[in-house]
């Protein structure tokens, strides 16, 4: 292997654990006005993904990083074309984050409430932007010789790419609802478990679509195997989440987010952004990358620094593996609170 294709493979990696840990809040965040019936039933749900939800945001962070850094003109490209959306998902992401913060510091109903669309609307139109981002890559851009994009803002939501989109969100949803089925007792458990069955049908609908779609357009053997392991996983985490196994359930959920990011950078390989004007102008891993010994400081950096993110997001996994339920909620907000109070 390569380094521009250790480092393809690398950053397939953070999207990876992006999609996977993000999905499951992004997923809560937006089930809120759902299956929180009343202010501690949010603040339930808020509080099973409290002590996680800014750290799963490290993962594309380095995705970020690790694209500017092992490939420039991949980074510059598709910051460039997708400027307008990547930007709806910063400010998505900075109005969910301060919403996490701010809903608990004034006791007024009215005050969490309006903070509470705000994490809604950031957590439905994140997880839909990024699907159609990806999808928009798999599919190819109107790339002129010199890497730049040369479509138009429409051009970036076709029907495959608002397809894409709709995808991860229901994938999405469905691996927060049994992640809150999984975190959780009493009635918000119950609702959780039923709303995933009916949210994984939806998915499987969507999936099955999208990655025929892409097979028939773009794939080949290896990503079909991979979107038939996303449909299978998808189904036999229905299966589990009907039986009362939400752990099982919500490790088939994982394992079909990592099959579907997967799928993309199966389909993309040896592209990193294929053009549809011409395939001499894609930009791929070789020409895309940075310079050998840029590549090779930075994979000595990422064998030191992974090792540990990945020890720091397991153990606070394990610290806060608990079920929550509504007993554990005072009746006011406690202001100052580490988790409570901060986030709810």
């Amino acid at each position: 292997m390569t380094l521009p294709e250790f480092w393809f493979v690398l950053i397939a990696f953070t999207f990876v654990s992006y999609f996977v840990l993000e999905g499951f809040d992004f997923g809560v965040g937006a089930l809120l006005p759902v299956l929180g019936g009343d202010d501690i039933g949010r603040r339930v749900m808020i509080n099973t993904i409290a002590p996680v939800w800014d750290a799963n945001e490290t993962w594309l962070v380095l995705a970020a990083g690790a694209m500017f850094a092992a490939f420039p003109h991949w980074y510059g490209s598709a910051f460039s074309a997708f400027y307008l959306p990547l930007l709806a998902i910063l400010a998505c992401l900075i109005a969910r984050g301060v919403a996490f913060e701010f809903r608990g510091k004034v006791d007024d109903p009215r005050w969490r409430s309006r903070w509470d669309v705000c994490i809604v609307t950031g957590s439905i139109l994140t997880p839909f932007l990024w699907g159609v981002f990806f999808a928009n890559l798999v599919h190819g851009l109107p790339l002129n010789a010199s890497g730049d994009y040369v479509g138009t803002l429409g051009g970036l939501f076709s029907p495959f790419a608002v397809l894409g989109g709709l995808v991860v969100l229901a994938m999405f949803l469905t691996h927060g609802a049994i992640f809150l089925a999984l975190r959780t007792r009493g009635g918000i458990r119950h609702d959780a478990r039923a709303l995933a069955g009916k949210l994984g049908l939806v998915a499987v609908v969507l999936a099955a679509l999208f990655l025929g779609w892409t097979t028939t357009s773009r794939g080949h053997t290896a990503s079909a195997a991979l979107g038939a392991i996303v449909v299978a996983a998808l189904i036999g985490a229905l299966v589990c989440n009907g039986r009362g196994k939400e752990g099982s359930a919500f490790a088939l959920t994982t394992c079909s987010i990592v099959a579907l990011v997967s799928t993309y950078f199966a389909v993309l390989y040896p592209n990193v952004m294929p053009s549809t004007l011409n395939p001499a102008y894609s930009l791929t891993i070789g020409n895309a990358s940075s310079t050998p010994y840029t590549l090779t400081v930075m994979s000595w950096t990422a064998i030191i620094i992974v090792p540990f993110v990945l020890a720091y997001q397991a153990w606070s996994y394990w610290v806060f593996r608990s079920r929550l339920t509504r007993d554990v909620i005072p009746s006011a907000p406690q202001h100052g609170s580490a988790v409570v109070g901060s986030t709810t």
